[in-house]
């Protein structure tokens, strides 16, 4: 039996939950702006919002490796500021995973607020609360479900992705070699056996992760 090398889906596993996390932070604004906001600059961020859906992951991964790269204003003010670079490092995995992650969430979570009886929100206006206090003891509550569902559609998204990160981390061994890459380096080296075990262990832990997460989320749903 091949011997399999198990560093790729933690990596993996860890790459998608920080792109998960921060898609939560970043995109719950952008849902909420866009589920509420109406207009040409609305139209605009929507649209590229959703660009990372339609683009090409090379194209993706062009752009990301254009703006983050060594050479990009970007690039040079983290590498003299902090001492450190983004592409080719699991920094550039999580950022290359949230960008092709986040429309996913945000599109769900934006269709969830849009759905918020409004009238339950006047009538927590007219009891004296404020427009912060409204947003998490009403509207959150009441959008949970769609955005929990986001939540499990970037996740799985950003576990699978190979095509951007590929581009902007590398396939570093036991640094930014994510599963779908190592997969793609046994087939490239004609270690089928090791690929197919490969894909056997993604399946599995794919299906385990999003059966955990599905439960948890009824959980919520219901508590």
């Amino acid at each position: 039996m091949a011997e399999v090398n198990l560093f790729p889906l933690f990596l993996s596993l860890r790459v998608a939950a920080t792109a998960t996390l921060l898609a939560l932070l970043i995109g719950l604004p952008i849902a909420y702006y866009l589920a509420k906001s109406k207009g040409k600059i609305a139209d605009l961020v929507d649209t590229v919002i959703t660009l990372p859906v339609v683009l090409p992951p090379t194209v993706l991964g062009y752009y990301l490796l254009v703006l983050l790269g060594r050479q990009s204003p970007i690039g040079q003010f983290v590498e003299q500021q902090f001492n450190m670079t983004i592409v080719f490092t699991p920094t550039g995995a999580v950022i290359a995973a949230l960008v092709v992650s986040i429309p996913f969430l945000i599109k769900s979570a934006k269709a969830s607020f849009a759905s918020v009886d409004q009238n339950v929100v006047n009538a927590a206006k007219v009891l004296g609360r404020s427009d912060v206090n409204i947003f998490f003891t009403v509207i959150l509550p009441l959008a949970w479900r769609g955005i929990a569902s986001g939540l499990t559609l970037s996740f799985a998204r950003a576990l699978g992705d190979f095509g951007a990160t590929l581009m902007v981390a590398g396939s570093i061994p036991n640094e930014t070699m994510t599963m779908p890459i190592a997969i793609y380096d046994a087939l490239l080296a004609g270690n089928r056996e090791l690929a197919n075990l490969l894909v056997f262990i993604m399946t599995v832990t794919s299906i385990a992760v999003l059966y955990v997460i599905n439960r948890l989320e009824r959980k919520v749903v219901k508590g």
